[in-house]
């Protein structure tokens, strides 16, 4: 669910994704080779069933503008107190193009080149929405934590 949820919108959009991938899983059993890790092969297909379910809805989620309200971040310093479900958010709130090359870059450990490939951009484009992922999360860590001081300032 982790994984599904770092590529989605919502929890509703993530369970529609695992259930899709549990059911490629079923379907592809066979494919599966036992001499490796099963929660590897098993994440792959969960990142691609994200991504074609991305594809798929692209029409409905145009330039992935979603709007998500992000608990506060407080004082300490944003990453100390930034638990799961708030980075979640956070990852969540981002334009799908830079969540998408964010997760696949920084979480799963993709190169560029391989990110280009499997989402069909230019190697500038991957680097570029890698950029702007990490200054969106920066820029929102930044304004939580002088809004966090401001409200422990009152």
């Amino acid at each position: 669910m982790s994984v599904s949820l770092r590529y989605t919108n919502n929890r509703d959009e993530a369970v529609e994704v695992l259930n899709d991938g549990f059911m490629k899983v079923f379907a592809h059993i066979s494919q599966y080779d036992a001499d490796k890790a099963f929660t590897s092969w098993f994440r792959r297909i969960l990142i691609n069933t994200a991504i074609n379910h991305h594809k798929k809805n692209l029409k409905h989620n145009h330039l992935g503008l979603e709007k998500i309200t992000v608990p506060p971040v407080h004082q300490q310093g944003a990453l100390d107190e930034l638990g799961y479900q708030e980075m979640i958010l956070l990852i969540q709130a981002l334009p799908l193009a830079y969540r998408t090359v964010f997760n696949l870059y920084v979480i799963e450990g993709y190169t560029h080149e391989e990110i280009a490939i499997m989402l069909n951009i230019s190697v500038g484009s991957s680097k570029s929405n890698l950029s702007r992922a990490r200054a969106h999360l920066r820029g929102k860590l930044t304004l939580d934590q002088k809004e966090g001081a401001t409200r422990h300032e009152r």
